[in-house]
């Protein structure tokens, strides 16, 4: 009888011991979903964050971008247009006085006409500037032609191009976006570089637009160029992440 009752003895305690391991692994498991479950959203959370702050970095990227433009068309306008036309006003103003002589009156409507066209052909270039005529006109292929072309003529770069675009491979808006990237790829190397020889090639070849642009400038420190907000590499990353385009930018550290 005692031994029956020890072994039922036993076997409950096998069974408590087994119930307790069971729950210890449930619970084990249950810790252990719990903190996996904490882990990824942390990760998630991290991961949401990271975005926040970059959408915000390149928001504050095109508000400056923006403003500095706007800076450059108003300074433009007055120095191109605004001053020109002070000086039309006071030679007009002149015209005016009763004792001015006929020479005096030709000499005058020569200087206004004079400054006229030049208020015109500049009033064309800034227009030029903000929507080139020859990319809504012609497209992406034309319009880059003749920025390689300008750029040539001023006898200041050589530069050797190879343009194989399809007709209508990009939206207009996307064009736009590219011309951008281009045109702004030159000011940088005609104002900071100090280069000699430039190289640009755009070709398309099925669903795959291909940019490559260098020149022998000077280069430049790339993590300042990152922490310099408002600049054009900031805008070209920009416009290169509207048109979901993998950049790749390789300088030449500068050397003092």
């Amino acid at each position: 009888m005692e031994a029956i009752v020890g072994q039922e003895n036993q076997m409950l305690t096998l069974i408590v011991l087994a119930i307790g391991l069971m729950l210890l692994m449930s619970l084990a498991i249950v810790l252990f979903f719990y903190f996996s479950r904490r882990r990824v959203i942390k990760a998630e959370l991290d991961k949401a964050n990271l975005e926040i702050d970059h959408q915000k970095e390149m928001l504050q990227s095109i508000i400056i971008t923006q403003e500095e433009e706007r800076k450059r068309i108003a300074q433009d306008l007055h120095d191109a247009i605004s001053s020109k036309l002070n000086v039309v006003s006071l030679n007009a103003n002149i015209l005016g006085e009763k004792d001015i002589t006929s020479v005096e009156a030709n000499k005058i409507g020569e200087s206004i006409y004079k400054v006229t066209s030049t208020v015109l052909e500049n009033s064309r270039r800034i227009a030029h500037d903000l929507l080139p005529p020859t990319l809504e006109k012609f497209g992406l292929q034309a319009a880059l032609e003749e920025l390689c072309e300008e750029l040539i003529e001023t006898q200041k770069f050589n530069l050797t191009y190879e343009l194989n675009y399809t007709l209508g491979f990009l939206e207009s808006n996307a064009e736009l976006h590219v011309f951008r990237i281009v045109q702004e790829l030159m000011n940088n190397t005609i104002k900071h570089s100090e280069a000699n020889d430039l190289n640009l090639s755009v070709n398309t070849e099925e669903n795959l637009l291909s940019l490559q642009y260098q020149d022998d400038g000077k280069g430049f420190e790339m993590e300042s160029m990152r922490a310099a907000k408002g600049l054009g590499m900031s805008g070209i990353e920009h416009r290169a992440i509207i048109l979901e385009a993998d950049l790749t930018i390789q300088a030449l550290e500068m050397e003092y």
